[in-house]
């Protein structure tokens, strides 16, 4: 890693260096799309997606409200209107036929989440947006590396949003982010705005965005591009390793195990209705965990303008409440994922 980090600080190309262009190139080649341009945030991703397709005020984008704010957050700001569609209670991804059910006229995207790492059910959802000819944004922040049907996630819309968050299996040294797509007048378009709307120095054609990847981020994540399998495959032993040990265990719903798919592994995320108390006692024996997410978009106060109230997205409010996830990291070990797991055998044992 300091290699790489001496060779930007040697050639001082801190901004759009040649470290931005090899990552681009590699990471494209690895998910399997024609172009990678890399920003310096996952939630730029989907700014800059929706500043690509040109949304307009009054425009509408379904999405789901079971995840990060990034989604959402990014179609008002471009003045478009979120549309949320209830999530799936077993994997927490968006319900398709909910998406189909929120469809009209002036729908012009969807974005759908592939939340802890566990792919949406592509098919049916290609099926849509081809029928109402909308565009999909598939954010894959939580889901580097998976795959659905043999095929990368990200690869399938028009555009895909990645963070590099430090604490996913693909991190940075700080924020970063990418956004993918196969148009090459996408393409051309996405690096302009990225820059200011400016492809040539100083002239602007548009106005745009300060989006760039940092080059020493580059220089990070190209290292890590390296090793990031044996990291997904690192987090897929220490999924097994949950799933027998916490087999059978009264009142918890592991990990979805679904066909012709492989994960990203961001979380290992149970559900419990008795989680406050379940999480209260792993942290008195020093166990940390966290909730990805207390608390639904529509619920949210900065999103009470769209009068959504208690009661609209069952299914998200009840994960709301329910979702715990344990420690999962490439430093965990197996005697710490016994000894968790022992902690909650012994919970619900006494309950």
């Amino acid at each position: 890693m300091g290699q790489a980090l001496n060779r930007v600080i040697e050639r001082q190309d801190f901004v759009l260096g040649e470290e931005v262009q090899a990552f681009e190139a590699e990471v494209a080649a690895y998910l399997g799309v024609k172009h990678a341009i890399g920003l310096n945030s996952g939630t730029d991703a989907f700014r800059i997606a929706l500043v690509t397709i040109d949304l307009q005020e009054g425009d509408e984008v379904i999405t789901t409200p079971f995840c990060f704010v990034s989604d959402a957050a990014a179609v008002v700001l471009e003045g478009g209107k979120p549309i949320f569609a209830d999530i799936d209670p077993r994997t927490c991804n968006i319900e398709i036929d909910q998406v189909a059910e929120k469809i009209s006229e002036k729908t012009k995207a969807i974005i759908p989440a592939h939340m802890y790492g566990v792919p949406v059910d592509m098919d049916p959802l290609l099926e849509l947006v081809k029928e109402h000819d909308i565009y999909l944004i598939e954010d894959v922040c939580q889901a580097f590396g998976a795959t659905y049907k043999g095929k990368k996630t990200g690869s399938f819309g028009e555009f895909a949003g990645y963070s590099f968050y430090p604490t996913k299996p693909l991190g940075s040294y700080g924020d970063a982010g990418l956004i993918t797509t196969d148009s090459d007048d996408f393409a051309d378009k996405i690096n302009m705005i990225r820059n200011h709307g400016s492809r040539k120095k100083y002239f602007h054609d548009f106005i745009g965005f300060s989006s760039r990847l940092d080059t020493i981020q580059a220089a990070v994540l190209r290292v890590r591009l390296k090793y990031v399998d044996l990291i997904l495959g690192r987090l897929s032993k220490l999924r097994e390793s949950y799933n027998e040990r916490l087999q059978g265990v009264a009142d918890i719903t592991l990990p979805p195990v679904l066909p012709e798919v492989t994960e990203g592994f961001t979380h290992y995320t149970i559900r419990t209705t008795r989680r406050a108390a379940l999480r209260d006692h792993l942290a008195r024996k020093g166990i940390k965990t966290d909730v990805y997410y207390p608390r639904s978009i529509h619920l949210q106060k900065a999103f009470s303008f769209l009068n959504h109230r208690w009661g609209d997205f069952p299914e998200s409010e009840k994960a709301q409440e329910e979702v715990l996830s344990l420690p999962f990291d490439i430093y965990t070990t197996e005697e710490q994922v016994d000894s968790v797991c022992r902690i909650i055998f012994d919970f619900f044992q006494k309950l």
